[in-house]
């Protein structure tokens, strides 16, 4: 049990964030928080609505003395990227989160924690569950599957909802407003790969320790991708022959682990003169990596030679990182692409990428660099969870009065900005005429990865702040 005394008013916000890490609940495996969300509205009389996506809104009536303000839509997510440290015997898809305090910090065990976007579901149900917060009438939506491709938003019958402003809580920096963010899509390809021989001289590279991250808010970060070092490994050497494949667990993550079982006449040259090399390459980016070797012992069924060939030349030329910086907002990623998952089914290597941009002719452009590819290599091509970008809005009344809430809270100016990641803001501004948003959220740390953690000083602080913007709205 978390224990957190010094922040008396956000004890409910922890409360809750423990009740729901309880529950597993990793993309596409969003039921059983829906469940936990529905109950939640039944067991205290609110109106509340479940698709079948697993999205649910709850309507509180508004405070007396606010009944003729807006409503107010306060938005979040409910799955979670699901990653775990190696040997972790967690099941993400059927067990809850081990979670704990560690100084000014919530963290889990050997997992991703889940604060993204756990805490903005810790918020809304705290709220709801009060009965001396002030607030206009008060819409909680929760989407489900926004970790992949931002799939509950776009399934969402937004004629439910009242409101026409929306504070998403789904940003990792205290103190940063952000009010635009980039579109994309993931793209999923597929090779055959043939098999002819077995060998007996079967060994597992494995590549770890790298830092990984978001493939939105850090893919400029200068961090490498396992999948890609794992290929820098193998992919020259002529006489290895693939058995095995895999990496990565999202392809909104980069990729920290990758592995391969490869036969080899013998494990001497990549352990002592290609594996050092690899590793001297990548250690002033990625202190901790680490490439093992290692013998398998059994026999295995190969790739034959081409289908080896192939698959280690089509990774090798896949984009993944950067791929234009804006030319109107400084130091902003305009274009980029991350390999997330690479791995094997029925016969076939499978491959999954996430492509983002604030500009839609060059998001179809760089789409168009991979279906080229794909012809070339006669990979088959499906794409999914498309999603808008979300334009600067001039006006905004919403970031004004926010904007005066927090000058007066915290005694400086607000970082305003937009952003290289995807959020579910875009898809409503398209959904919503009119809708006026802004997103923001306390300090979490190294999203996406089993490093996360998030700021219990940050949360308490943000959450006073929210409580007196729903009375200035």
């Amino acid at each position: 049990m978390l224990n957190i005394p010094e922040y008396k008013n956000t004890q409910k916000v922890f409360f809750f964030f423990e009740e729901i890490s309880k529950i597993p609940h990793p993309s596409s495996k969003t039921s059983q928080i829906a469940d936990y969300i529905e109950n939640f509205a039944k067991t205290r009389g609110l109106w509340y609505k479940r698709d079948n996506a697993d999205n649910v809104i709850i309507r509180k009536p508004a405070t007396k003395g606010l009944e003729n303000r807006p409503t107010i839509i306060f938005q979040g997510h409910t799955d979670m990227v699901a990653d775990k440290v190696k040997g972790c015997s967690i099941d993400m898809n059927k067990e809850g989160l081990k979670i704990y305090r560690d100084g000014d910090f919530i963290r889990a065990e050997g997992t991703t924690l889940g604060a993204d976007d756990g805490i903005a579901v810790a918020y809304a149900l705290a709220i709801l569950d009060s009965d001396d917060i002030e607030h206009p009438e008060f819409e909680a939506l929760f989407t489900s599957d926004e970790e992949i491709g931002l799939i509950g938003a776009a399934a969402l019958d937004t004629t439910e909802l009242h409101g026409k402003t929306m504070i998403n809580i789904d940003s990792d920096d205290e103190g940063i407003f952000t009010v635009g963010c980039a579109g994309g899509l993931r793209m999923d390809f597929t090779l055959p790969y043939v098999r002819k021989e077995e060998s007996s001289n079967t060994y597992k590279i494995t590549v770890s320790g790298l830092q990984g991250g978001h493939s939105g808010t850090e893919i400029d970060k200068g961090r490498e991708n396992a999948i890609k070092v794992l290929i820098d490994v193998i992919g020259n050497a002529a006489e290895i022959k693939l058995s095995e494949i895999s990496g990565g667990n999202a392809d909104n993550a980069i990729p920290r682990f990758a592995e391969c079982i490869v036969s080899l006449d013998s494990d001497v040259w990549v352990k002592e003169k290609l594996i050092p090399t690899v590793i001297k390459r990548y250690k002033e980016a990625e202190p901790q990596i680490n490439i093992s070797i290692e013998p398998v012992g059994k026999t295995l069924p190969l790739f034959d030679t081409v289908s080896t060939a192939k698959i280690f030349k089509f990774i090798k030329r896949m984009p993944t990182g950067v791929y234009n910086m804006s030319s109107e907002i400084p130091g902003l990623v305009e274009t980029s692409s991350n390999l997330g998952i690479l791995g094997m089914n029925e016969g076939r290597v499978t491959l999954s990428v996430s492509l983002r941009s604030s500009k839609n002719e060059k998001k179809d452009a760089l789409k168009a660099s991979f279906n080229s590819l794909a012809e070339e290599y006669s990979a088959q091509v499906s794409e999914r969870g498309a999603y808008p970008a979300w334009e600067y809005k001039k006006d905004s009344h919403l970031r004004d009065v926010m904007r005066d809430v927090y000058v007066k809270e915290y005694g400086k100016e607000p970082q305003i900005i937009t952003i290289h990641a995807g959020l579910e803001c875009g898809i409503f501004s398209e959904k919503i005429p009119g809708l006026d948003c802004v997103s923001i959220g306390p300090d979490n740390f190294d999203i996406h990865t089993p490093e996360e953690r998030l700021s219990i000083s940050s949360t308490a602080r943000v959450w006073d702040y929210l409580l007196k913007v729903l009375k200035k709205i």
